[in-house]
C-alpha cells in the first residue's frame, strides 16, 4: 500500500510538471518597450524635478487630475482620475473637480499591507509639498503665480526659523470638500488652469504616507497610481519601470483627427485595448550620439527618440527615410518641436550680467557675432530652424512671420558694438579686454558628449572671430543644472519643451520671481514684469498675444538669453512598435503603445 501511494504521489509530481510546462509554453511573451534617453535622470519625485527626462518618468507613473489625448490635434485636455471636466466660475477664479473613486495606489510598505485609496487630499498634499520650501521644489514659481489663495501665508509661516510646513492646516485656496472633492480658489483670473491640473509629471498625486516613510530619499521611491512602477535603478545608466498591478480598469480611447490617415489607422489597431498594453518599459541612459544610434540599428531598442542630428544624413537623406531603413521596416515621424535651444547669460554675473548700457551692448555683440547658420549647417545638419524669439512652433501664441535681431549673424556690427563701448585689447595680447582694462574672457558650461563639442566649436570659432576669449567648463548635466540654480554659471546652452500647448508658459523666461527657476538668467525688467502679470490673468485672444509680443521684443532687447534654434525633431520607430505617435507636449507615451511579438528579430 505504502509502494502504489508512492507512485501515486510521483505520478501527479509528473503530471503537474507537466501541466506547468504546458502553462509556460502557452504563455505570451513579455511585452518590453526599450529606447534610450540622452541625459541622465535626476530622480523621481514630482515635486522636486524639473528636467525633461525625469519628468517622463513620473509622467508615466503619476496621475493628475486630468492629461492629454494621445491622438487629438491640437491638443485636447480630457479627464484622467478626474470624474468629469472642472466646474470653473465665469470668472476663472474657481475651479471644482470630482476625483473618481476606486483607484488605488501601487502597493509599498507605507501601507502597511493595506490598498491605499486615491482622494482629494492626496491632490491637496501633493500641491502643499511643492510650497513647503524643505522641499525645494523647482515647479515652487510656477504655483506661486497661480496664487492659490492662503498659501502663500502658509509658505511664509514656513520660512520663519524653526518653523516648519503645516501640511493640515486648511486654507481657501486648496480644500478638499469631501472624501472625492477637491476646489481651488485663485485670487486672480487663471484661464489656462486645466493644463496645469494636467501636469502629472509634477502634480501627480502623492501619498502622504510615502513621502514621511522616505523623507530625503524619496526621490529613489516613487509611488503612483499610473500604469507603471519602479522597478530597478541604476543611477545615470539604466531604469526599469514594470506594470503597476493595481492599475484600474482603463481601455485605449482616443479622438484623432479626420484628416490624419496614421492616426486614424493607429486608432482602429489600438481601441480597445487594455492599458498599459506593454508589461515592462526598460531605459537606458546613453548620452554619446554613436552608441545610441547603434544600439537602435542593432535592434537593441524599440525606439529612436529623436534621431542625432550626425546621423541626420546617412538616415534621412534630403530629408526622407534611407532606402535601407525602409527595407527593414522602419518609419519615422518628423515635426517641427515645440522646443527652444538657447545659451543664457547670468544677469549677476559682474561680466555679462547686468542692464547697464555698455553690458547690453557686450551681450547684443555676443549674439550678432554668434554664428546659427553654421549651427544649424554642422552640429544640428539642418535639423532646426532659427529662433526670433522665446516661443516655440506648435504652441499658442508662435508667430511664423516674426522676424527679429535674434537670428541675424553680423560679425562686423559685433565688432562695432564692441569697440564703441570699449571692449578693445587694451594689452596687445590679441584678445578683447573689458573697459577697466581687464581681460574679457566668458566661461561657458557644457556636457562631455559628441554633441555638445560639435555646438561648443561653433561658439569658439565665432567668439575668436571678434577677438573675445571663451573657455568651457566641463560637467555632466545634472551638474551644471544644480550649478545653474545657485547663480554660479556665467553662461550655459540647454533647451527646453513645452509641457503644455500654451506658448505663453515660455514667458517664465524672463519673469524676475522665477530668478534661477524658471528664468535661469536672472534677468529683472520692471515693464516686463507688469506686462506678464497681465497677460497670464487673460484669456487667450488678441489682447493677450499683444502683450505676449511686447515680451518678446523686451528680450530681444536686453538679450539676456541667446535664443539659438527650434529642433526639427525627427523619432524612428521599429515595425514592431505599434501605436506611437508623437505628441506635442505629453510624454505619457508608455501606456499607449505596443510590442508585435511576432515581428521581433530572432
Amino acid at each position: 500500500m505504502k509502494i502504489d501511494l508512492l507512485r501515486f504521489l510521483c505520478c501527479a509530481c509528473v503530471l503537474l510538471t507537466g501541466v506547468d510546462s504546458v502553462l509556460a509554453q502557452n504563455k505570451p511573451p513579455e511585452k518590453v518597450l526599450r529606447y534610450a534617453f540622452e541625459i541622465a535622470e535626476t530622480g523621481f519625485d514630482p515635486a522636486q524635478i524639473s528636467d525633461y527626462y525625469s519628468r517622463t518618468a513620473t509622467e508615466n507613473m503619476f496621475d493628475a487630475l486630468y492629461r492629454y489625448d494621445y491622438l487629438a490635434r491640437p491638443a485636447k485636455v480630457v479627464p484622467n482620475v478626474a470624474d468629469g471636466m472642472p466646474v470653473i466660475s465665469d470668472d476663472f477664479k474657481t475651479f471644482t473637480v470630482k476625483v473618481k473613486p476606486g483607484i488605488y495606489f501601487a502597493d509599498d510598505p507605507a501601507f502597511g499591507g493595506k490598498k491605499r485609496e486615491l482622494t482629494a487630499l492626496d491632490f491637496v498634499y501633493s500641491f502643499k509639498r511643492i510650497f513647503d520650501p524643505k522641499t525645494k521644489s523647482q515647479s515652487y514659481s510656477d504655483l506661486e503665480q497661480i496664487n492659490l489663495l492662503g498659501m502663500d501665508d502658509l509658505r511664509r509661516a514656513a520660512e520663519k526659523p524653526g518653523a516648519a510646513f503645516n501640511y493640515d492646516s486648511e486654507v481657501e485656496g486648496l480644500r478638499a470638500l469631501d472624501r472625492y472633492t477637491i476646489q481651488f480658489r485663485m485670487k486672480e483670473p487663471q484661464p489656462r488652469f486645466v493644463y496645469l491640473l494636467s501636469e502629472s509629471s509634477i502634480l501627480g498625486a502623492v501619498a502622504r504616507e510615502v513621502a514621511e516613510k522616505y523623507g530625503d530619499k524619496i526621490m529613489e521611491h516613487p509611488v503612483g497610481t499610473g500604469p507603471f512602477k519602479l522597478d530597478q535603478w541604476t543611477r545615470s545608466s539604466k531604469i526599469t519601470f514594470v506594470r503597476n498591478p493595481n492599475f484600474r480598469e482603463e481601455f485605449y480611447e482616443a479622438d484623432p483627427p479626420a484628416d490624419d490617415p496614421l492616426s486614424q489607422e493607429i486608432y482602429r489597431q489600438m481601441k480597445g485595448k487594455r492599458i498599459p498594453i506593454v508589461d515592462k518599459v526598460e531605459i537606458s541612459i546613453i548620452d554619446e550620439v554613436q552608441p545610441r544610434w547603434l544600439s537602435f540599428l542593432g535592434n537593441e531598442h524599440d525606439f529612436l527618440m529623436y534621431l542625432p542630428a550626425q546621423f541626420a544624413n546617412q538616415a534621412i537623406p534630403n530629408n526622407k527615410l534611407a532606402p535601407n531603413l525602409v527595407k527593414k521596416g522602419i518609419r519615422i515621424e518628423r515635426y517641427a518641436a515645440p522646443e527652444l535651444t538657447f545659451s543664457y547669460f547670468n544677469m549677476e554675473n559682474p561680466t555679462v550680467g547686468g542692464n547697464a548700457v555698455d553690458k547690453v551692448a557686450l551681450r547684443r555683440a555676443i549674439a550678432l557675432a554668434y554664428n546659427t547658420e553654421e549651427e544649424i549647417r554642422l552640429p544640428r545638419r539642418n535639423q532646426a530652424i532659427p529662433a526670433q524669439g522665446v516661443i516655440p512652433p506648435n504652441t499658442w501664441g508662435y508667430d511664423p512671420k516674426f522676424k527679429s535681431e535674434m537670428s541675424d549673424y553680423n560679425p562686423a556690427r559685433a565688432k562695432a558694438l564692441l569697440d564703441m563701448f570699449g571692449y578693445v585689447d587694451k594689452d596687445g595680447d590679441g584678445w578683447r579686454d573689458m573697459p577697466d582694462g581687464k581681460p574679457l574672457i566668458l566661461e561657458y558650461a557644457t556636457s562631455p558628449s559628441a554633441a555638445d563639442r560639435e555646438l561648443n566649436e561653433v561658439w569658439k570659432k565665432s567668439m575668436t572671430a571678434v577677438g573675445i576669449q571663451i573657455v568651457f567648463k566641463t560637467a555632466k548635466w545634472p551638474e551644471n543644472l544644480k550649478a545653474a540654480r545657485a547663480g554660479k554659471l556665467m553662461m550655459w546652452g540647454l533647451g527646453n519643451s513645452a509641457s503644455s500647448p500654451d506658448g505663453g508658459s515660455f514667458l517664465d523666461f524672463g519673469y524676475s520671481p522665477q530668478k534661477f527657476e524658471g528664468n535661469l538668467a536672472a534677468f529683472q525688467n520692471d515693464e516686463y514684469d507688469k506686462l506678464y502679470r497681465q497677460q497670464v490673468v487673460m484669456p487667450d485672444g488678441p489682447e493677450r498675444l499683444a502683450l505676449m509680443r511686447q515680451m518678446v521684443k523686451i528680450l530681444v532687447a536686453y538679450m539676456p538669453y541667446k535664443f539659438n534654434t527650434h529642433r526639427i525633431r525627427t523619432d524612428m520607430i521599429q515595425p514592431w512598435l505599434l501605436g506611437y505617435r508623437r505628441h506635442p507636449t505629453s510624454r505619457a507615451f508608455w501606456r499607449y503603445v505596443d510590442i508585435d511579438t511576432s515581428k521581433l528579430p530572432k
